[in-house]
């Protein structure tokens, strides 16, 4: 009789150093997931980074730390490469069973400046919208090629309230939300076939050092509170909680969707 050996899961998160990245992927390890984190800092985040590598092995899971640029195409081959080379040396079968993408890297400038020769350019705006939004689909891509996700694989999107409303200086990234959202349905549709879902999770507002850096952000923290009928902002173990319920086997019919997780925050007219 031929022994059968069960796939080994892992999680891949893009932006995994802070914020949402961080938690979801502790949260990930508690829940049975090895980690694979991609991220893209200085030498005075390596402390941290570190920290949070050393929490991941203490859970008893495997872990490993990429620090490159998400949104350049050979670092993206480069990191591929180098997992898959791990996973060979490792031996069995192994796959990415949830695909996180939480970058907040983008351009906080108003579209009308004052003086008005400081307006947001278009590099910025396709900058904005190329790393937080098109660049999940280019992550997608090549993984599918490489056969890194197969059937029960998890892909979800990190999006905001601002991909439909409006927040003063967050017109880029409130684009980059949007086209990230149309992408998740589109790979939805394209990748139901293969049994994978793709999902966009609206979290409420959160303060991360992403959106700490949204001049006014503290107005804004502010008033969302008092908006949220629980009466506090969203937090990024909120987020991570819900993404860890919902990579269960059972959610494989639940694709294309924006997921909001923020306490009822948005239904608030």
């Amino acid at each position: 009789m031929t022994e059968t050996t069960t796939p080994t899961g892992w999680a891949l998160v893009i932006g995994s150093s802070s914020g949402f990245g961080e938690a979801i992927s502790l949260e990930l390890a508690r829940a049975g997931l090895n980690i694979l984190g991609v991220h893209f800092d200085r030498r005075s985040a390596t402390a941290h980074v570190n920290e949070i590598v050393e929490k991941i092995k203490g859970l008893g899971r495997e872990v490993q730390f990429y620090n490159r640029n998400a949104a350049d195409r050979e670092k993206r081959a480069e990191v591929l490469d180098e997992i898959q080379n791990r996973w060979a040396k490792e031996g069995g079968e192994h796959f990415i069973q949830v695909l996180l993408h939480s970058v907040a890297f983008g351009s906080l400038q108003p579209y009308i400046a004052s003086p008005p020769d400081q307006p947001l350019t278009q590099a910025q705006i396709e900058m904005t919208i190329d790393v937080m939004g098109s660049n999940l689909v280019y992550w997608v891509q090549e993984m599918m090629v490489r056969k890194m996700l197969r059937s029960g694989s998890r892909i979800y999107a990190l999006t905001s309230a601002g991909g439909h409303s409006v927040i003063p200086n967050y017109g880029a990234v409130s684009a980059a939300k949007a086209v990230i959202e149309s992408h998740i349905r589109q790979l939805a549709y394209e990748l139901m076939p293969y049994g994978i879902t793709a999902n966009s999770i609206q979290a409420g507002v959160t303060v991360t050092p992403g959106s700490s850096r949204i001049p006014g952000s503290e107005k804004l923290f502010e008033l969302a509170k008092l908006r949220n009928p629980a009466g506090r902002l969203t937090t990024p173990e909120d987020v991570a909680s819900a993404i860890a319920a919902l990579m269960s086997e059972k959610t494989y019919w639940m694709t294309g969707n924006v997921i909001r997780v923020d306490g009822g925050e948005d239904i608030v007219g």
